[in-house]
């Protein structure tokens, strides 16, 4: 059977929308990119072109994976983040284009530091610490999650943007092997930890249940984990300081209050585009005690 380009586009718009992706067309051209390695504006042009037997089972292929509801970055493999392209895996959390904010304030507040050293807690695809070293040249990063599997991903991402230099990967909790290894204190501590609470899980969208529990678990209130990590970024930070902690919105407040406790000052929220409460910024007294 012969398809044309235009031909396979509308079908695929079809099937798509009736599986429930809200942005079907969208998503169409974008799948027709992947198979053919035409630009959209070429899709448009060339609609009486054949597509190829092998182009048409690997179209097949990936609309039947997105018609499951798996998430379009997992089907195409990777994922746009501050404009460099990541590979993502379903080992991995998908990065999301308000985490961009966090990497956006870090830059600015470190644009003019000499060799700022920061770390990545809950690194998953390596989004966050990757862009770092690519925007801050003189950066060094240390990147840690629980996953190996995911350690694997970031390290692949790595090397893609040419920054596996200036990056340090470790597997383990949080920031707890780290604590007594360093031999400098960090400048900048970055946390993109699990804050779903655990009971509101099953109500995520569909693409969400596709992505790993590990990475979206917060326990009963979505903070367990950041209870746990404000005390040791206190103790890998100098004097001064920073920590940044992407949160869901309803989270502000509790998570300013559990950072005061501890001893952080200059505790601030930050809103996402949307105007939702998205992160928690604290810095640490110039002096301790």
């Amino acid at each position: 059977m012969t398809v044309k380009l235009g031909q396979a586009l509308q079908d695929t718009v079809k099937q798509l929308r009736a599986a429930g992706v809200e942005a079907a067309r969208l998503e169409a051209e974008l799948l027709l990119m992947r198979i053919t390695g035409l630009s959209r504006a070429q899709l448009w042009t060339r609609e009486e072109t054949m597509l190829s037997p092998v182009q048409r089972q690997a179209l097949a292929e990936l609309v039947a994976a997105r018609c499951q509801r798996r998430p379009l970055a997992y089907v195409l493999g990777e994922k746009e983040f501050m404009g460099l392209a990541f590979r993502v895996t379903p080992a991995v959390l998908i990065p999301r284009p308000e985490t961009e904010l966090l990497v956006e304030r870090i830059v600015a507040d470190l644009s003019d530091h000499p060799a700022p050293w920061i770390a990545d807690v809950g690194t998953g695809s390596g989004a966050i610490a990757v862009s770092l070293a690519v925007l801050l040249p003189r950066a060094r990063l240390w990147a840690t999650d629980y996953s190996g599997e995911a350690l694997t991903v970031a390290r692949l991402n790595a090397c893609r943007h040419r920054v596996t230099i200036r990056c340090s990967w470790q597997q383990g909790d949080l920031l707890g092997q780290w604590q007594a290894t360093l031999t400098e204190r960090l400048d900048w501590v970055a946390a993109n930890l699990p804050y779903i609470p655990r009971g509101e899980l099953g109500q995520l969208q569909p693409e969400v249940q596709f992505e790993p529990r590990l990475a979206l678990d917060g326990g009963e209130d979505g903070l367990d984990l950041y209870r746990r990590l404000l005390p040791q970024a206190w103790r890998v930070l100098k004097p001064g300081g920073r920590l940044g902690m992407e949160i869901d919105c309803r989270q502000g407040a509790a998570l300013s209050a559990l950072c005061r406790e501890v001893g952080w000052r200059e505790v601030e929220i930050v809103k996402d585009y949307a105007g939702l409460d998205r992160f928690v910024l604290a810095r640490k007294p110039e002096r301790e005690g």
